[in-house]
């Protein structure tokens, strides 16, 4: 067997590999010794049917099947042995009129070669990493809502601004009744709010659905269609009021405090508060590191310059899939795909110049403080070491699940290599002015 290799040029070569006879006829021969020993064919003895009619029934498409398996062999070593990094996989030349009985086979391969670059992780203006904190007027709102989903609903003869309200929305032409409870400051303009105040049980107030809610989510679950039915909905709903009740504020006191956080946790609302605070502030962390990992990840892309055999790629997504694709739809599929390519070019660069490995102990330690978070939720907050050991064994025997939690330890091993290598620049905000400067006012 002989391998060699064309370059056509930096991203594309060929591969051409001759198999001699001598490479295969010696295994073609056993397994068709071995057919003649167990065939069944009608006229013959099981183990005395001519070799010639074994070979004439079975011969070409064991011929076949040999020779690809070696072909795969030789391609795999070759690549491995010098050392090239492909795109893809290798895709074969079409040969028509292949002579299987000669004594050399000839067959080629295209190549996609992966490109040569450079990462550069300063950007000469800073990518942000926003540190969010919990602002003491989001602190005193989630002390006034825990205070109101402890607290008891009182009925009432009329609405206020701090009513709960329900009702039903009814409209006859597009088949809509549905009974909801609300409150007033879910609708976006104060003009509604008017028309609710000082009303009754029994009254009917009829309000227009274009711009009734500052969100479409809410006006989904209010009359309970699907978003496509409520995309620039403008029509006249009615809704009849069946039940007025005013939240009674519950206590702040020691009882509230254990049912929130646990006997003796909290002793006193500045401690409420420091919790309230410390709890935001993990999810905020989340939030802005995710943040971050995308801003760097868009600055990456958007830098790193190099050309893709992109002619090979899409060619390659054709047959790549479980469907075949057409020309057009390869095309298609590649522009879709190019920007993430890239970037898992620029992440696997950058994973081997840092030696960033995941080990095993990794992954699983990485699944016990999930589990642990988790078992907390539901109050198991002290679980045994066998009991995490034992859950992760099984959370861990999912392939995709492992998977998906390596993945996860990379992206974190990557954010600490932005943020100790990368030209990020810390701002202290507050969640509210993280969403009007990041996602804008909504």
């Amino acid at each position: 067997m002989n391998i060699t290799r064309e370059n056509i040029d930096a991203l594309n070569a060929v591969v051409k590999v001759d198999i001699a006879k001598e490479d295969y006829s010696g295994k073609v021969e056993k397994i068709l010794t071995d057919y003649r020993k167990t065939a069944n064919i009608p006229g013959f003895r099981k183990g005395h049917v001519p070799m010639g009619m074994v070979k004439k029934q079975y011969g070409k498409a064991v011929l076949v099947d040999e020779v690809n398996k070696l072909l795969q062999d030789a391609l795999n070593k070759y690549l491995t042995e010098e050392k090239l990094d492909v795109l893809g996989n290798p895709l074969p030349k079409p040969q028509d009129n292949l002579d299987w009985d000669a004594d050399k086979l000839s067959f080629e391969f295209e190549l996609g070669l992966a490109p040569e670059f450079e990462v550069n992780l300063s950007p000469k203006k800073a990518i942000i990493d926003y540190n969010i904190t919990a602002g003491d007027k989001m602190i005193n709102d989630q002390v006034l809502n825990i205070q109101k989903q402890y607290g008891k609903l009182i009925s009432a003869d009329v609405v206020s601004k701090d009513s709960e309200i329900t009702g039903v929305y009814k409209n006859d032409e597009r088949d809509i009744e549905n009974t909801v409870t609300l409150t007033l400051d879910k609708f976006k303009g104060k003009a509604t709010e008017k028309k609710f105040v000082g009303a009754k049980v029994g009254d009917v107030i009829t309000l227009k659905t274009k711009g009734l809610y500052a969100d479409d989510h809410e006006l989904m679950h209010a009359l309970k269609l699907s978003h496509d039915d409520i995309h620039d909905l403008d029509i006249e709903v009615t809704f009849t009021i069946t039940e007025i009740n005013e939240r009674e504020l519950a206590e702040l006191n020691q009882e509230l405090f254990d049912k929130l956080f646990g006997e003796g946790v909290a002793t006193s609302l500045e401690d409420v508060k420091a919790k309230i605070k410390e709890d935001a502030e993990k999810q905020f962390k989340q939030q802005s590191e995710q943040k971050l990992l995308n801003d760097v990840t868009e600055y990456l892309v958007e830098n790193t310059k190099f050309d893709l055999p992109a002619t090979f790629l899409q060619k390659w997504m054709q047959t790549a899939g479980e469907k075949e694709l057409t020309e057009a739809e390869a095309q298609e599929e590649y522009a879709k795909s190019e920007k993430s390519l890239r970037y898992q070019l620029i992440e696997g660069k950058l994973i081997t110049e840092n030696n960033i490995k995941v080990s095993m102990d990794d992954i699983k330690d990485h699944a016990k403080q999930m589990i642990k978070a988790q078992m907390a939720q539901f109050g198991q907050m002290n679980p045994t070491d066998k009991e995490l050991e034992d859950i992760a064994a099984r959370v861990l025997s999912n392939q995709d699940e492992a998977r998906r939690i390596s993945e996860q330890i990379i992206s974190q091993k990557l954010l600490a290599l932005y943020k100790e290598k990368a030209n990020i620049k810390t701002k202290d905000i507050t969640y509210e002015d993280f969403v009007k400067e990041v996602y804008g006012d909504k």
